[in-house]
């Protein structure tokens, strides 16, 4: 078990340092721009969750080591009053669960912290929101109150990321997904940037493609002051990316172009987070984009005409399921002209499906034992919500954009997903039997009928099919 300084080598092993800290150091290694950091491997996980969660004496030791080479690159210290560093502490396991374990943002705030940047910035209301954005998350995560020291709010914010492998939410994930739970996260850790810094700072999501439709032009949401999971947490409705086009011009170009880089690089369509300061752009993860089925079936055919993949490829990236899923029908235009529109938001992940609304996990895990099709609705959803999500026949929010988490996690799920409804729409629709059109962004009244689907997907799944009969045949000559 050793520190891993990320950026050092062109590739890492995603067993030992988690996809995040891959995706990581693969940016740096291409000269991206991305904040430095480093990670404790996946190694010490079991050992400190068989420690009582307390970092062992190794874990501590790299922990040292490595928050010295950071100072040392920014130079900047942890606890300083006079250059003060911040840090994030991620986790990350092999394969991707979005939202399922845990993060904390500004690490190494505290009063004299505060008081210093409100100093160097000219900005005391910037400070006081990075502060309290810390202490909120850390007590969330962590489970008590920061303690004021930074070097001890690192070790337990290190042990909480540990810890969060094996929580009731994450490992409902991987039972869900069939992950094996013996992997462990790793923990990495980075200098941080701020989106929350000025007008000219934010953060947001991108997609090299559009993972509702298949669409090959880029695709993303983009939230001015924002920090951190603001955009993928559902809790505020974000902007198109083409604000942050009319906004930062230069910066979403650069983004496109790294954005265009990663995809060839990745040999698949890229779901990339960043977060831009005073006008900087700064990627802080990408990985293979969760995708609808009808945008999954698409995104193949594109890839391999584009010879990004090849056709076998191209193959391998859909499973049966989600080529049976990109054919199911849609709602009937005929009854749809008539049909009482109850509430309508953004499509975030196509798809048609009948059921009774309830607002709680528990209550849609119940009727869904009792062979209920349950919608579940909510203000907003986050990892806590995944053991409702994944018995519910659809998804309904009241905030959030098409890369919130409810978002994501049901494209995931090959569920249709209805997002940003507005505040307080929801309540009334508690109860009913309604049709959720994931494709429109709309909600209906009763059981609408269902029509066959034509056009681009069954072209996609047609082909897919063809290409897979020719390798069958190339294999058995």
């Amino acid at each position: 078990m050793t520190l891993i300084w990320l950026g050092d080598s062109p590739d890492l092993d995603p067993v030992l340092v988690g996809g995040k800290a891959r995706s990581i150091n693969r940016m740096r290694s291409l000269g991206m721009p991305v904040p430095p950091g480093f990670v404790l491997t996946t190694q010490f996980c079991s050992e400190v969750n068989t420690n009582r969660g307390r970092l062992t004496d190794p874990a501590l030791d790299c922990l040292k080591r490595g928050i010295a080479l950071l100072e040392t690159d920014l130079e900047r210290r942890l606890g300083s009053t006079e250059q003060p560093l911040l840090v994030s502490v991620r986790s990350g396991g092999a394969k991707s669960m979005p939202g399922m374990m845990d993060t904390v943002l500004n690490l190494g705030m505290n009063d004299a912290v505060e008081k210093r940047l409100a100093e160097v910035t000219g900005d005391p209301a910037f400070a006081a929101d990075t502060h309290r954005r810390f202490q909120e998350q850390f007590e969330r995560v962590v489970g008590v109150a920061a303690t004021g020291d930074p070097w001890e709010d690192l070790v337990l914010a290190a042990e909480a990321v540990f810890a969060s492998w094996n929580s009731p939410r994450a490992r409902a994930y991987r039972n869900h997904h069939g992950i094996g739970h013996d992997g462990g996260t790793a923990v990495t850790v980075q200098g941080m940037v701020f989106g929350n810094y000025d007008d000219n700072s934010g953060t947001g999501v991108l997609f090299t493609r559009n993972p509702l439709t298949g669409d090959p032009q880029p695709y993303g949401e983009w939230l001015p002051r924002g920090q951190g999971e603001d955009v993928v947490s559902g809790r505020f409705d974000a902007l198109h990316l083409r604000e942050l086009a009319d906004q930062l011009p230069g910066v979403h170009a650069q983004l496109l172009e790294a954005a265009a880089v990663l995809e060839q690089h990745g040999r698949d369509v890229q779901d990339i987070e960043f977060t831009v300061e005073a006008g900087r752009l700064w990627l802080l993860q990408t990985r293979a984009a969760k995708r609808s089925p009808q945008a999954a079936v698409r995104i193949a055919v594109h890839l391999a005409d584009q010879r990004i993949i090849d056709r076998a490829e191209a193959v391998e990236l859909v499973t049966d399921a989600q080529m049976t899923a990109a054919l199911a029908p849609h709602v009937d235009p005929v009854a749809r002209e008539t049909a009482e529109l109850l509430v309508s938001g953004l499509p975030a992940c196509p798809g048609v499906a009948t059921g009774r609304v309830v607002t709680s996990c528990e209550e849609a895990e119940d009727l869904a034992d009792e062979g209920v099709e349950v919608i579940l609705a909510r203000p907003t959803t986050d990892p806590d919500d995944v053991s409702g999500m994944v018995v519910s026949v659809a998804v309904i929010t009241e905030i959030g954009g098409s890369t919130s988490h409810a978002a994501v996690v049901s494209r995931e799920l090959g569920t249709p997903c209805v997002v940003g409804c507005g505040q307080g729409t929801l309540e009334a629709l508690n109860g009913r039997i309604v049709t959720v059109d994931g494709t429109n962004g709309e909600v209906f009244a009763g059981r609408l009928p269902l029509a066959d689907v034509h056009g681009a997907e069954r072209e996609a799944v047609e082909q897919l099919r063809e290409w897979a009969a020719g390798s069958a045949v190339r294999v058995a000559q």
